[in-house]
Formats: structure tokens, sequence, C-alpha cells
């Protein structure tokens, strides 16, 4: 057994997996507070990766060349614009059909994140085909036999898994995850305890929206390319691995979002045709959902988000 190729294989699992799991824990933020399913995460963190991209673009027009401030400012515009875009979906869609069937919330959602995707492909120039994203992390590398280790992701990876241990500090730690924890339990009793339920629920889906933009852009940097179709693919895997992870479940999000990229990356490395990883990783997700329907970590009440 080459140890390096092993290693290597096991890193880029970890990229995926902290992709993944970052839009796993938005999915599970939307469902903890509202129990909704907010079918436009995936297409709100493609337009965060091309928001990333024309910060990028303007800022290097005005003749900003330091890559590093590039990609801080690129992940920061994102991230702030996409929270403002989720905390006004959240406003404007998803509260006022808080007593409407929960399908009307899973149709209008879908609905959105189809006006944001084709949005892209037909108002931004040319944007039915991929764009490249730049390079602006060191792309220096550490080879050790089969294993090479590039510090550009290196530095994305630490970065992705920084940023969900600040978004569980914030749940766990903080008065406003206990907010957050408390309208996840029971909105009507916390509303009834003096907690604004409106402005936990908008902060919450600004959350989980600007981590869906990081996710958007560090994907762009790790691929090099992003496209106005990313976020179906992404969106599609974040929700299942939040749903095997148990849905409401930070820890199961998490999990989740490993457990998938984990089973991407065994059925890349036994398949010689790559599209197979996706039909293998679904496959085996489905098994998986079917012996524990209600996730590998039952939902209780008490742990909700």
């Amino acid at each position: 057994m080459d140890l390096g190729l092993l290693g290597q294989y096991a890193f880029n699992g970890l990229m995926l997996g902290v992709v993944y799991a970052m839009v796993a824990v938005g999915f599970t933020l939307f469902f903890g507070v509202l129990d909704v399913i907010k079918f436009s995460h995936g297409d709100v963190l493609t337009v965060g990766a091309f928001t990333g991209l024309v910060t990028y673009l303007g800022l290097s027009a005005a003749g900003v060349t330091l890559h590093p401030a590039l990609a801080a400012a690129a992940m920061i515009v994102a991230m702030l614009l996409m929270a403002l875009l989720g905390a006004g979906i959240a406003r404007f869609l998803v509260l006022p059909l808080r007593a409407a069937p929960p399908i009307n919330v899973l149709l209008i959602t879908l609905m959105t994140g189809t006006v944001l995707r084709e949005s892209i492909r037909l108002f931004y120039p040319s944007g039915a085909n991929p764009k490249p994203f730049p390079h602006l992390l060191p792309t220096d590398s550490l080879s050790l036999g089969s294993f090479t280790l590039r510090y550009d992701n290196a530095i994305l990876l630490i970065l992705g898994l920084a940023s969900i241990v600040v978004i569980h500090l914030i749940v766990t730690r903080t008065r406003l995850g206990l907010a957050i924890r408390a309208v996840a339990q029971d909105g009507e009793t916390a509303q009834i305890m003096g907690i604004n339920f409106q402005a936990v629920v908008l902060i919450t889906f600004a959350l989980g929206s600007a981590l869906a933009a990081l996710a958007g852009v560090t994907a762009g940097l790790y691929y090099n390319e992003i496209n106005f179709g990313m976020g179906l693919l992404l969106g599609v895997i974040g929700f299942s691995a939040a749903v095997v992870g148990g849905l409401g479940n930070l820890y199961g999000a998490i999990i989740g979002g490993f457990l998938f990229a984990g089973l991407q990356t065994l059925g890349a490395a036994w398949f010689s045709v790559p599209a197979y990883k996706d039909v293998f990783s679904f496959a085996v997700v489905i098994v998986l959902m079917t012996w524990k329907p209600s996730g590998l970590i039952a939902e209780r009440s008490a742990e909700r988000v």
C-alpha cells in the first residue's frame, strides 16, 4: 500500500468534507429555527462565488495586486452580501409563510434558487460558460513521496475548519447562540421569554448564507473554476449530508459532510470512471437513510441547532 497516495486521498476527502460540512451546517441552521428546508441555499453559494470573483475583478481593475488582500476581500465581501441576501430571503419570503403549509416554503425557496441561478446565466457576461477563478493563495507545495501538500489547499482547509468551529462556538457559547437554541426548541415560548424571534431568525439565515458564500469562494479557489450551476450539486450534497447526519443537529451536519466526502473519495479510488464516485456515494447514503431514517445522530428537541 502506498501511504503517500493514501494520504493524498485522505487530504482530498478532508478538503471536500469541509465544503460539504459548511453547506450542511447552513441547512441545519435554517431547519433548526424554522423547521423549513431552504432549497435556494446552493444557489446562494453560487451567487457568493460569483460575488467573490466580481470583487477580485473590481479590485484588480482598481490597481490592487496583493493576492492575499484580494482573497480576503473576495471572501469578506461575498460573505457580507450573501448574509444580507439570506436575511432578505428569510424576511420577505420565508417568514410571511410561517402559517402556510411547509410545501409552500419549499416551493418558494426552490423558485428563488432558480431565479438566482438563471440570473447569473443570463445577465453575467457569458454566464452560461464556466469562469476561471484566480490563484490568489500561495501555490507552492511540499512533496513527501506520492503525497503533495499544496499550501493554498492547506490554507483553505484550515480556514474552512475554523469557520465551522466559529459557528459552533457562536451557537454553543454566546447569548446569541442561546437565543438561537431557544427558538429552535420552542419559538413561541422563546418569544414569551422576551427573545426577538424575527431578529434571531434573520441572524441565523444570515450566518448560514455567509457560510455558504465562504464555501462557494473556497470551492472556486480549490478548483480554480466556478459556473452558474455549481450550487445545484453542492446544494444536493449539503442537504443529503445534513439529513444523513441528522437534520437539525449541528454535529450531525458536520459528520454528514465529512462522511459524504469520504464516500466520494473512496469511490474515486475504487472506480476508474470519476462519475461513478457520485453514484457510489449517493447509493451508500440511500442505504444509510433507510437504516437510520432519523439520521446518524438522532435529533432530540433539546439538541436542535
